[in-house]
C-alpha cells in the first residue's frame, strides 16, 4: 500500500525519513589486509600490544642521560656504543656517556634524551661534544605513544583508508572482518530508450542514466546487477521488479516517478511493495519514490540525467552507506566564496553545478559550471561540486559565502 504525499518535503526531511530506520545488511566476511581498502569494518579492532613497542629515537644523533645536563653551555660525552633500527645496544650507558643512535632505533632503558646529530661535534673518535643542549627527554618516542594494549583504534563502521591499512599492519593484523558487499540492481524504464550500439529511431534516445548509476555505484564498492532498459509493458515491468527484488539488497530505477508518467511503474510498485511517492523541494530532482519490495529497498529516481545524479547523492548514497554499516553517511558540506553571480528564485533548495577552486591565499572559491537545466550534462561534467542554495534564498551576489558539497567528499 503506497503512501501519497502532495506536500513538498525538504531535502533534510527526506534524508531523515530514508536513513532513520535503515540497518546494516547482515553478513560478514574476513578479508586479507591487501583487499580491505574501502571496505566497512564489521567489528571494533583493539591493540594487542603497545605501539611503538619500545622507546625509540625520533632523530639520528646521540642518546644520553638528561641528568648529565648542567648549567654549562656545552657537554662532552664518551661514546659507549651504538643502536641501529633492529640492532639495539645491549650494554649499559653510564653517566658521562652516550651512544650513537639512528631514527627508529631502540633507546636503552638507562638513557632518556636524544640530541640530533646537527647539534654535536666530534673532537675525536671516542667522544662527542653537544654544542646545543636539548631539553630533557627530547626526541624520544615513548612506548605506547600511538597505541596502548587494549585500546580500540578502529571502530565498527569505519570505511578503511590506506592509512587504516598501515595502522592495522603496525599491530601485525593480516585479516579483518568486514561487512559483505551490497548487491544493487538497477535499470531504466521507457519505450524511448535504447542501449548503446542500437540504432536510434524517431523520438528515441540513448539511455545515459544507467551509466551514471554504474559509475556512482562502482565508487561505493558495490556488487552491481545491471538489468538494462525495461519497456513500458505491464508484464515486463512486473517481471523486472520481482527479479530485482529477489536477488538484490536495493533496487534503483530512473524515470517513471513523475505524476502522470509510466502508469505501469506506479501500478507495479503499489502491487509489489510499500512505496512512498514524494515531491521534494529541490532543484533538480523534484519527484522521488522510496520504499521496499519485500526485503529489498527501492529507489525510483527522476528521468532527467542531472536529476538522477543529484538525487543519488542526496538520498540513495546515504542510504546505501548506512546499509553498508558506515557511521558517517550524509554529504560533506564546506563553505566557499562565490566569484560569479548565481541566479536563483526562492522556493526550492537548489543544487547548482559548480567548480570549486582554491585561491593562491588558500581560500575556497566557487563559480557556476554552466547551464543549470536538469537535462543538460555539460555543466554536470565540468562540475566538481554542488552549490547548495537554501529554498528561501534568492540569487547570490559575487563575494557571498555559500554551502558547497565537493563530489570527492560525497563519495568518500
Amino acid at each position: 500500500m503506497s503512501q501519497n504525499n502532495n506536500l513538498f518535503l525538504t531535502v533534510s526531511e527526506v534524508q531523515r525519513r530514508i536513513i532513520s530506520d535503515i540497518q546494516a545488511v547482515k553478513g560478514f566476511e574476513r578479508v586479507d589486509l591487501r583487499h580491505a581498502l574501502d571496505r566497512i569494518l564489521a567489528e571494533d579492532v583493539t591493540a594487542t600490544f603497545n605501539t611503538p613497542p619500545c622507546d625509540n629515537s625520533g632523530m639520528d644523533g646521540y642518546a644520553f642521560k638528561s641528568s648529565d645536563i648542567n648549567d654549562q653551555s656545552t657537554l662532552t660525552l664518551k661514546i659507549a656504543g651504538q643502536s641501529f633500527a633492529g640492532h639495539p645496544y645491549s650494554g649499559t650507558v653510564r653517566s658521562g656517556e652516550a651512544i650513537r643512535i639512528m631514527t627508529g632505533a631502540q633507546v636503552p632503558a638507562d638513557v632518556d634524551t636524544v640530541v640530533m646529530q646537527e647539534h654535536t661535534e666530534k673532537p675525536d673518535d671516542d667522544s662527542i661534544t653537544i654544542t646545543t643542549l636539548p631539553k630533557p627527554y627530547a626526541n624520544v618516542r615513548k612506548e605506547g605513544d600511538d597505541l596502548k594494549t587494549g585500546q580500540t583504534f578502529l571502530a565498527c563502521g569505519k570505511k578503511l583508508s590506506p592509512a587504516d591499512l598501515a595502522f592495522l599492519a603496525t599491530q601485525g593484523i593480516a585479516e579483518v572482518m568486514v561487512s559483505r558487499k551490497l548487491r544493487v540492481a538497477f535499470f531504466s524504464t521507457g519505450d524511448e530508450l535504447r542501449s548503446i550500439g542500437e540504432t536510434l529511431g524517431n523520438g528515441e534516445i540513448y539511455d545515459s542514466n544507467r551509466y551514471s548509476l554504474y559509475g556512482l555505484l562502482t565508487r561505493l564498492d558495490i556488487e552491481l546487477i545491471d538489468m538494462g532498459v525495461i519497456p513500458d509493458d505491464r508484464q515486463a515491468i512486473e517481471n523486472a521488479f520481482s527479479t530485482a527484488a529477489s536477488v538484490a539488497d536495493a533496487v534503483i530505477t530512473s524515470g517513471g516517478v513523475s505524476v502522470g508518467e509510466a502508469d505501469f511503474v506506479k501500478e507495479t510498485l503499489e502491487k509489489l511493495g510499500q512505496i512512498n511517492f514524494w515531491k521534494i523541494s529541490m532543484k533538480p530532482g523534484k519527484p522521488l519514490a522510496f520504499g521496499t519490495l519485500g526485503d529489498c529497498l527501492f529507489f525510483g529516481l527522476p528521468g532527467n540525467p542531472v536529476s538522477v545524479i543529484a538525487t543519488f547523492y542526496q538520498f540513495v548514497q546515504p542510504a546505501l552507506k548506512r546499509m553498508q554499516g558506515q557511521s558517517i553517511v550524509l554529504p560533506l558540506t564546506v563553505k566557499a566564496k562565490t566569484t560569479e553571480f548565481l541566479k536563483k528564485r526562492p522556493g526550492r533548495t537548489d543544487f547548482q553545478r559548480g567548480i570549486l577552486e582554491q585561491s593562491e591565499s588558500g581560500e575556497l572559491t566557487v563559480k557556476n559550471a554552466g547551464t543549470q537545466a536538469s537535462h543538460v550534462l555539460t555543466a554536470m561534467s565540468r562540475a566538481n561540486c554542488f552549490i547548495v542554495i537554501p529554498a528561501e534564498s534568492s540569487s547570490i551576489e559575487v563575494g557571498e559565502m555559500v554551502d558547497v558539497q565537493p563530489f570527492e567528499g560525497l563519495v568518500d
